[in-house]
């Protein structure tokens, strides 16, 4: 059977450049996203084929890792697509699950984040449109740390 697919875009007060710096610097996640991530472990230099480890807060509730591995990683485009490769996931036993973020520059010094998750569960069917937000919001809750963190230090990754 195909994965299935959800997508959804949201405006971020902060330019595709800035975004995707941090995007790139992986020791960074624990400090935009404190109290979320407390470390982050990364097999390779970034490019296809690197496998980050994100080691998560307990007090945040979404399970202690999440294990991926970079399939497409576009400087030029702002793309990058994981393959998921271990996750706690509240919304059902997932067979596999990928994410692709494409960030796009507004004229404002703002961007677009789209972001598109493809996955597939253990018994074939799909998510209720419920479980799919709660998924997408939680990429989404981790991008507004990191933007969130970005508009109070105007001057870091500029």
């Amino acid at each position: 059977m195909a994965p299935f697919c959800v997508s959804d875009e949201h405006a971020v007060a902060v330019s595709a450049e800035r975004l995707w710096k941090v995007f790139m610097d992986a020791s960074a996640m624990p400090k935009v996203c404190a109290g979320f991530v407390d470390d982050i472990e990364v097999e390779g230099d970034g490019s296809p084929g690197t496998i980050y480890t994100m080691k998560l807060n307990p007090g945040a509730g979404v399970g202690s890792t999440y294990k991926t591995r970079v399939a497409v990683c576009d400087s030029a485009t702002h793309v990058l697509k994981s393959d998921v490769l271990e996750v706690e996931s509240k919304v059902g036993k997932l067979k596999s699950h990928s994410t692709e973020t494409k960030l796009e520059g507004t004229d404002s010094g703002s961007c677009v984040a789209k972001i598109k998750v493809e996955y597939e569960l253990e018994d074939g069917s799909s998510l209720s449109p419920e479980k799919e937000k709660t998924i997408v919001d939680g990429y989404y809750g981790m991008l507004k740390m990191i933007e969130d963190y970005l508009v109070a230090h105007p001057a870091e990754y500029a």
